[in-house]
C-alpha cells in the first residue's frame, strides 16, 4: 500500500476513467472527487490509498435533464424531481434553466420536503460502497445562474426573494444532510462559495466534514484577488475537517500543469496552512486563524490529510492535473507566518514556502545558501536558487533543502 504524500486534490469528474489514473492517483494525490457511480474507481483508490479521502460528487441545487436516473451526478433524477414538484419554477410558470449550464435545472432547496428526499437518496447511494462521503456541489452565494429570484412563482410561498433567502435555504440543506450523513459514518465536504463575504459561514458548512473552496485566491488565471481579499480566504486552511482549496491556473496537457498560478496557490497553501498534515495550534495564531481547536474531524481515515490543494482551468476536470511540486515536502513549520517586504513567507524543517499577494507589488525572499526548486518529481534537486528571489504580483516559491 502506497504511503501518503504530497498536498494534492483529484478533482476528476469529467470524463471515463482509466486504470492508469487511478493508479497515478494514488501516488500522488491525498484526496479525490469523482462521479458517484464510480464506485468501483473508489474502491480501487481505498485499495492502494486507505488514508485517501475519497468524495462522490453530489450537486445540491440542480437536477440535469440529460442523465440517466441510475447514474447521475444531482440527488435526484429529472424524473423523480418532476413527479415531485420540487423544480423551481418562474412567475410564467417555467422550469429554468441554468444560464451557464445548458441542461440544468434549477431546484426548490427551499423546500422541506426536497431537502429531505435529497438526503435520502444520497444515504442510498453512498452508504455501503468505498466513498468517505459527498462533495456537495453548488452550495451557493448569490445567483450564479440567471435564476432571477425576485421572478419565482408568486405562488410558491417558501420561495426566496433575495440570495440571502437561497443561502438560509441551502444552509439548512447542509445541516440536515451533514447530520444525516455522519450518522452513518460519513462526511460531507461542501463547495462553498465566497464564505469570505460571511463570517462564520464556512466553519458553519463545513463542520460535517470538511470544505472546498473552488475559487480560492482568484476566479480566474487573468483575475486574481487582492491581498485582503486572499487573506479573507486563508483561514478556510484550518478546518474544522477536511480543506480542500483549488486556485484557477492556465494549464494544458494530458497532466502536467506549468502555470505559474498553480504554483502561487501552492506556495500561499503552504504558507498559511502550514502543509497538508499541520496541526495548528492556539501557539500559532497566523494570518486569518479560525476558531477551530486544531484537531481532525473523527471521521477522516487513519492518516489522511487535513488540507489538500489542486490547480486546474476553469471546470477542467478531465485529467490528472498534476505539478512537480505538488508533490513537495516542507515538512514542518519552524515558526509562524511572517512578512518579507511585500511577500509573506514561512520558514519549514525541509525549506521555504513564500508568496507574493498583491496584485500590484513585487517581492524579495531572501534565501539560506544551498536551496533548490522542487525537480521533476517534486524533489530537492531542481534548479539551484540564488541567496535573493525576486516575485512578481501573484506569484509564489516553494524552495527545498537537499
Amino acid at each position: 500500500m502506497t504511503s501518503r504524500r504530497g498536498s494534492g486534490a483529484w478533482i476528476r469528474y469529467g470524463g471515463a476513467l482509466s486504470e492508469d489514473e487511478l493508479a497515478f492517483a494514488a501516488d500522488h494525490y491525498r484526496a479525490a472527487i469523482l462521479q458517484p457511480w464510480e464506485t468501483g474507481a473508489a474502491a480501487r483508490l481505498k485499495d492502494m490509498r486507505e488514508d485517501m479521502v475519497v468524495l462522490a460528487y453530489k450537486c445540491l441545487s440542480s437536477v440535469r435533464d440529460f442523465e440517466p436516473a441510475e447514474r447521475r451526478a444531482s440527488g435526484l433524477s429529472a424524473g423523480e424531481a418532476r413527479r415531485g414538484g420540487w423544480l423551481a419554477r418562474r412567475a410564467s410558470g417555467n422550469t429554468i434553466e441554468w444560464s451557464t449550464y445548458s441542461g440544468h435545472y434549477q431546484m426548490r432547496v427551499w423546500d422541506e420536503a426536497y431537502r429531505r428526499r435529497w438526503t435520502e437518496r444520497v444515504l442510498e447511494a453512498m452508504v455501503g460502497t468505498a466513498f468517505d462521503g459527498v462533495m456537495a456541489d453548488n452550495d451557493v452565494f448569490e445567483d450564479y445562474y440567471g435564476i432571477d429570484l425576485p421572478d419565482l412563482d408568486p405562488a410558491d410561498a417558501s420561495a426566496p426573494r433575495s440570495a440571502a433567502g437561497l443561502r438560509a435555504a441551502l444552509s439548512e440543506l447542509v445541516d440536515d444532510a451533514g447530520r444525516a450523513l455522519n450518522g452513518e459514518g460519513l462526511l460531507l465536504v461542501p463547495n462553498i462559495a465566497e464564505a469570505r463575504r460571511e463570517p462564520g459561514r464556512w466553519r458553519h458548512h463545513a463542520s460535517w466534514g470538511g470544505g472546498f473552496d473552488e475559487c480560492w485566491l482568484g476566479w480566474g488565471d487573468d483575475s486574481f484577488f487582492s491581498e485582503n481579499t486572499a487573506l479573507a480566504q486563508v483561514s478556510q486552511l484550518n478546518g474544522p475537517g477536511l480543506s480542500i482549496v483549488r486556485t484557477p491556473s492556465g494549464g494544458f496537457g494530458p497532466r502536467f500543469d506549468r502555470s505559474p498560478s498553480a504554483l502561487y496557490g501552492l506556495a500561499a497553501f503552504w504558507v498559511f496552512g502550514g502543509g497538508p498534515d499541520y496541526v495548528r495550534t492556539s501557539a500559532d495564531p497566523g494570518p486569518g486563524r479560525s476558531s477551530w481547536s486544531g484537531t481532525a474531524s473523527p471521521s477522516l481515515p487513519r492518516g489522511a490529510a487535513l488540507r489538500a490543494y489542486a490547480a486546474t482551468g476553469a471546470d477542467d476536470y478531465s485529467r490528472a492535473a498534476w505539478f512537480p511540486a505538488l508533490d513537495a515536502d516542507l515538512g514542518a513549520p519552524l515558526g509562524s507566518v511572517v512578512t518579507s517586504g511585500d511577500a509573506w513567507r514561512r520558514d519549514f524543517e525541509g525549506g521555504v514556502a513564500a508568496v507574493v499577494l498583491d496584485g500590484n507589488r513585487n517581492g524579495t525572499v531572501r534565501l539560506p545558501d544551498g536551496l533548490r526548486a522542487p525537480g521533476p518529481t517534486g524533489r530537492p534537486d531542481g534548479e539551484p536558487l540564488g541567496r535573493k528571489v525576486r516575485l512578481s504580483p501573484h506569484r509564489g516559491l516553494i524552495a527545498l533543502r537537499p
